[in-house]
């Protein structure tokens, strides 16, 4: 039997690297390398949910679920910012 796991992926991941391309433009202070960072950082704060099609999540999602993902999307990505800035801005000021 031949098993094909291409498709399972981590719902998150996408949506928090738009969601970083997109707020880059309001930090442009922020080099390539830290982007990936602030990914990293706001994907651990969230937890997996690994699916194989994103429709067949939202699918499944009642209303408030949507938006405590919204939320909880929203408060990984505020620290994940805050969080790689204040580790840059200590690594140059030593």
């Amino acid at each position: 039997m031949v098993f094909n796991f291409e498709q399972v992926h981590n719902y998150f991941e996408r949506l928090i690297f738009e969601e970083v391309a997109k707020r880059s433009e309001d930090h442009s202070e922020f080099t390539i390398d830290m982007l990936s960072d602030v990914a990293c950082v706001a994907l651990n704060r969230l937890p997996p949910r690994y699916v194989r099609h994103d429709v067949d999540m939202m699918f499944y999602l009642t209303e408030r679920e949507r938006h405590a993902i919204e939320l909880s999307m929203e408060e990984a990505l505020h620290f994940a910012f805050g969080f790689v800035m204040e580790r840059a801005t200590k690594t140059t000021a030593a």
